[in-house]
């Protein structure tokens, strides 16, 4: 059985880089691994708003393309890393809609926050980035402080409304549980 391990937060926060040193651990110890990358340039290159132009239509397409992801990931493979998981998504919406102004409406909102709550179980790890804004942001990203700030603060806002134990990967204790899961992987090859 595959296992799904999600990374969220807000833009230049080391989620990439947490990815990257997780999959060579989880590689050099013999556990195949895919990863599932951002999908929002590809949301954007198809005609889709992000970031502060986040819509309804945006996120939908953003949360289903990274389920088709994770599906395609995990066929054939131990561990599927996932660089923004499904309720990222969410988190920028809100974000956008508070700082521009605008709604969608609560069918619309009820639809996205069912789908999350119904994926989440998949993961069996989440974790939430947290914004050091001493850390400048990488090149060729969005330079917007304000939208970033908010961001971070509605993906840690939705995933506590899906009730996701959401931990920080630079928490010591987030490792002990990055290397149960791991533990467990190979056990399961084991078999």
């Amino acid at each position: 059985m595959t296992c799904f391990i999600g990374i969220a937060g807000t833009h230049s926060t080391g989620k990439s880089t947490f990815v990257g040193s997780l999959k060579e651990k989880a590689e050099s110890m013999g556990i195949t691994v895919r990863s599932v990358a951002d999908k929002a340039t590809d949301c954007r290159s198809v005609g889709f708003g992000i970031l502060r132009a986040h819509t309804f239509e945006s996120t939908l397409w953003i949360m289903s393309s990274v389920i088709r992801g994770e599906l395609e990931a995990g066929l054939n493979t131990d561990l599927v890393i996932v660089d923004r998981p499904v309720p990222d998504a969410l988190g920028y919406l809100e974000a956008a809609l508070e700082m521009t102004g605008r709604t969608i409406t609560e069918v619309e909102r009820n639809y996205l926050y069912r789908l999350a709550a119904m994926h989440v179980p998949r993961y069996s790890l989440l974790l939430n980035t947290k914004l050091d804004q001493s850390i400048p942001l990488g090149e060729g990203r969005d330079q917007d402080a304000e939208f970033r700030i908010g961001a971070g603060r509605w993906i840690t806002k939705v995933l506590a409304t899906l009730n996701c134990a959401a931990s920080d990967p630079h928490d010591p204790k987030t490792t002990d549980v990055v290397d149960s899961i791991l533990g467990k992987i190979l056990d399961s090859k084991m078999k």
